[in-house]
């Protein structure tokens, strides 16, 4: 859950589709579930990349992704639909469970988000993100397990985007590694997207079964992006600014004092000041994706 001043709550006022229906994520329960004998396994096209060919792992001040190959699709829904980025959702310092969907109110350790965009009919994602037809995003929900050596393939260039801007290439590998292994077991609905401005064009497919990572990798993620790296700029900057604020408003009245102190004669209404510089409440923390 995404909290403070900018959080869940308030999205609504600048974002109208964060309040409306078809809003993701879910929580998968009896109640709502019904079999579908027609839904098929995905087809996965070019997920198999060599390791000649690079994908590009970013940190864009509040998340981190990595852009994938356009020759990778994939087949079986209602379009063609091709790859455009992977990113994943993890808790935090104060919340080890990071998944956004949940199984009969259950959180899983992390997320595995991978983006396609309906390619059929529309040029690019930025076209398709806002039509109710143009993205389809498959969900993996991680859990803890043993070491898992294909997500090592991406969490290992961690430490070299852990700030703003900073990018790095990665290896070619068979991204369907990151899969489990039953493809065939899933949950499909229509939703949207899960942050702002949360259009309801989202076509999901959250994977039934969990694929496992280590505690050490899960923990790792949490300690490569501490919650302070994947807050918003504007956040960043504001803290910043107080915190000089601060210092020059101490130095002003230390100054202050000192000059008053060399005013006075000796003896002279010579009374102790005691100064307490103001403290700034630490705003919450905001993790978002």
């Amino acid at each position: 859950m995404y909290s403070g001043p900018d959080g869940e709550k308030a999205w609504p006022k600048k974002y109208p589709f964060c309040g409306g229906v078809f809003q993701s994520p879910i929580d998968f329960h009896k109640d709502i579930l019904q079999y579908d004998s027609n839904l098929l396994p995905l087809e996965f096209i070019g997920y198999n990349v060599p390791s000649t060919d690079q994908f590009t792992l970013i940190n864009n001040g509040h998340s981190v992704k990595m852009y994938l190959s356009p020759a990778m699709f994939i087949r079986n829904l209602p379009f063609e639909y091709t790859a455009s980025q992977l990113h994943l959702h993890w808790g935090n310092r104060n919340k080890s469970e990071g998944s956004e969907h949940t199984v009969s109110g259950k959180h899983f350790a992390a997320e595995l988000h991978i983006v396609h965009y309906n390619s059929e009919k529309y040029p690019d994602i930025t076209a398709a993100m806002d039509k109710a037809d143009g993205l389809a995003v498959l969900a993996v929900l991680l859990e803890i397990g043993p070491f898992n050596p294909s997500y090592e393939k991406i969490f290992r260039h961690f430490w070299n985007v852990k700030y703003k801007d900073q990018k790095v290439l990665v290896p070619g590998f068979n991204i369907q590694e990151l899969l489990p292994g039953r493809l065939d077991e899933y949950y499909r609905y229509k939703g949207s997207l899960t942050t702002p401005p949360c259009y309801p064009s989202v076509l999901w497919t959250v994977f039934r079964h969990p694929v496992k990572i280590s505690q050490e990798q899960a923990s790792s993620n949490r300690t490569h992006f501490p919650d302070w790296c994947l807050l918003k700029n504007s956040f960043v900057v504001s803290i910043v600014i107080a915190c000089i604020l601060g210092v020059l408003i101490t130095l002003a009245v230390a100054v202050w004092l000192l000059k008053k102190k060399s005013c006075k004669k000796g003896g002279e209404d010579n009374r102790g000041v005691i100064y307490k510089p103001g403290m700034y409440e630490e705003e919450e923390d905001i993790t978002k994706i």
